[in-house]
């Protein structure tokens, strides 16, 4: 089982103590967006990867050496870091240095073929224009580039949220395919003197004909690899993600074990956070001590333990 921490909220930054908790206990539990009363029990034995997925992995280092001593296997990291202002991301743009150092840092320690950049989404307005995002992709790179071996970029998606904060905050433009293809063909360039691998998530265009790679997130050979670098023996019977059945997505099917409304960095293109005043009330009952990321296991709840 690929373990997903999280695409639902940013565990890493919110609630570290959380995760290391569930991993001193052994099993975390998720609750069923679509069915309230169901909840999935993950045993960290059945677990064969971790993939952190976050915006400040910063408040998360104290605890990977002792995550690292209770449970030995792989992780890897996906850590997002767009050019936004506050007016986009009103907590994230205060944490950017830091971020860029926490990258570094974690290249040294692990390696840099277990960091992804994220740079995504891509937000094109009057404000962030194609030039904007060129010269903050260029800066970016310059920094990071020798301690990254992939880049991750997607388009801007409209999603509840998103259409919701559109024209007050994010103003979008919608690109057309010359614009598109250029964007990609320079981000490419950009990378290509780092001998960075850069591919779309996703996304239709796959920007091949660019210099892109036909790449996903997660995939069977980039696992295949890790495990035989680690040392790890183990049989890749991984399916294929079946969560986005109406997307462009190939990678390999993880389980998310956050929740949605619960992500406090309040960035105007969430698509896992649709009600700020709920994110807030999730907050308040969340329990660092809990099975569950938010509240408590109930009496009437239906819990089942989840294997791959």
């Amino acid at each position: 089982m690929i373990l997903f921490i999280s695409g639902r909220t940013d565990i890493c930054s919110y609630y570290p103590l959380w995760f290391f908790n569930r991993v001193k206990e052994g099993y975390v539990d998720v609750r069923n967006p679509f069915y309230n009363k169901l909840v999935s029990r993950i045993y960290f034995n059945d677990v064969d990867l971790l993939v952190f997925c976050t915006k400040n992995i910063h408040p998360f280092l104290p605890y990977l050496d002792k995550i690292s001593s209770l449970l030995p296997i792989p992780f890897i990291f996906h850590i997002t870091l767009t050019p936004y202002n506050k007016d986009i991301e009103p907590i994230i743009a205060n944490n950017k240095k830091t971020v860029i150092e926490d990258i570094r840092f974690l290249a040294r320690k692990y390696g840099k073929n277990r960091i992804f950049l994220r740079y995504d989404p891509i937000i094109i307005n009057n404000k962030y224009t194609i030039s904007y995002h060129l010269k903050a992709f260029n800066k970016l790179i310059s920094e990071v580039g020798n301690f990254i071996s992939y880049v991750v970029i997607s388009f801007v998606d409209l999603y509840k949220n998103t259409l919701k904060n559109n024209h007050e905050y994010l103003k979008i433009k919608e690109l057309n395919e010359k614009e598109k293809n250029y964007l990609a063909s320079e981000m490419q360039k950009i990378t290509s003197s780092y001998n960075i691998k850069i591919f779309t998530c996703g996304e239709k265009e796959k920007f091949l004909e660019y210099g892109f790679i036909n790449g996903s997130c997660i995939n069977k050979e980039y696992v295949k690899n890790l495990f035989s670098e680690l040392g790890i023996d183990k049989k890749m019977k991984y399916r294929k993600n079946t969560n986005r059945p109406n997307s462009n997505c190939n990678c390999l099917k993880m389980v998310d074990i956050g929740d949605y409304n619960s992500c406090l960095s309040f960035c105007r293109y969430c698509y896992a956070n649709f009600d700020e005043n709920k994110v807030k009330a999730n907050y308040q009952s969340h329990d660092d001590n809990s099975s569950l990321l938010i509240g408590k296991i109930k009496d009437d709840d239906i819990i089942k333990v989840r294997k791959e």
